[in-house]
């Protein structure tokens, strides 16, 4: 029996908010926030203009097609069939090419890839070094993995469930369970596991008020990594 990646309740989770992925203001809003901090993370080590690119876990295409407007040659996967539709329909509007598939990454089959982004995407599946797995595979020599997640501290359970979910209402409740969040140093140890170089580790600090996000030195919740393929 093939592994899998999916985990059915968090595809049901998303699959509830189909219709909001591109609601600036709407239960998604973070992940619009965020963007602009995940994008200078990636162009701090790579090149977006030009570069085969596949964002694993797509969702509605907020990243994608920030990449896809920057020149890059875009494609979008994830598991969730609605979201598919919701992020072809949008780029479609905006006259953007981007190659989306409603796939989970291990059945997944194609050219490699230049670079691989896997954003606020891991703590949301069953099997994280499956996708890292994959991850690879997909990769070019020397095309590079980006990834973001949580870090598994009581500072991170205390920011990203109590106050985004039940206390400032930023996140939909129970989008996230602690015990799915990732330290670093376990990603990291998956990563060299699997066969990747890890390159970069960062943060990214996000104040809900003035809804603005920046890299930063502290990864104790959010925090982003850059890794190659030798």
């Amino acid at each position: 029996m093939t592994k899998s990646t999916i985990d059915a309740r968090e595809i049901s989770k998303f699959n509830a908010l189909s219709s909001r992925w591109w609601d600036k203001n709407g239960p998604l809003k973070t992940l619009h926030d965020i963007n602009s901090a995940r994008l200078e993370f990636i162009e701090k080590y790579s090149t977006i203009k030009q570069s085969v690119i596949l964002d694993v876990g797509c969702g509605g295409g907020i990243l994608a097609e920030a990449m896809a407007e920057r020149g890059g040659v875009v494609s979008g996967i994830d598991a969730d069939d609605d979201a598919i539709i919701t992020a072809n329909t949008h780029a479609v509007a905006h006259n953007l090419s981007i190659n989306y598939q409603a796939i989970p990454i291990e059945d997944f089959e194609g050219i490699s890839f230049d670079l691989i982004t896997c954003m606020e995407m891991l703590e949301h599946v069953s099997d994280p070094e499956l996708v890292v797995h994959h991850c690879f595979r997909l990769l070019k020599p020397g095309g590079k993995l980006f990834l973001s997640t949580i870090n598994r501290t009581l500072k991170a359970y205390g920011a990203a469930i109590i106050a985004a979910e039940y206390i400032l209402g930023l996140l939909p409740k129970q989008t996230h369970d602690y015990d799915k969040f990732i330290k670093p140093g376990e990603l990291a140890s998956v990563l060299r596991r699997e066969g990747f170089e890890l390159i970069a580790l960062e943060g990214i600090s996000y104040n809900p008020f003035s809804r603005q996000a920046q890299l930063c030195k502290s990864v104790d919740i959010n925090y982003l990594m850059c890794a190659v393929k030798p």
